[in-house]
């Protein structure tokens, strides 16, 4: 099973950037979709952006036109740009990979963001 590390989580004030990566231990290539999610204290897992086998994106409204992902398929990297983060963008986030017949997460990275 692909195995994925995320990383680039870490404290942020309101209105900087930071830039999540998430690396896979195998070929990313034949994946159906790859998307970031996160996960507050007391609430549920939502997804915040994901990309397809196609390259079309997805993001929820919440981070629209702050954050954008992409991938690097030689690096078999995933990558979350978050500009202007908010205090409630603060999560511990996952990297989740969707094959044909497997699903992989990563083990997550916290963000917080505050002044």
């Amino acid at each position: 099973q692909v195995q994925l590390v995320e990383s680039g989580g870490g404290l942020v004030q309101p209105g900087g950037s930071l830039r999540l990566s998430c690396t896979a231990s195998g070929s990313i290539t034949s994946a159906n979709a790859m998307g970031w999610y996160r996960q507050a204290p007391g609430k549920k897992r939502e997804l915040v952006a994901q990309i397809t086998i196609g390259g079309g994106t997805d993001y929820a409204d919440s981070v629209k036109g702050r954050f954008t992902i992409s991938r690097d398929y030689g690096k078999r990297t995933l990558y979350l740009q978050m500009n202007s983060p908010r205090p409630e963008d603060t999560a511990v986030y996952y990297c989740n990979v969707r094959w044909s017949a497997l699903t992989s997460w990563g083990r997550g990275t916290q963000v917080t963001v505050s002044s």
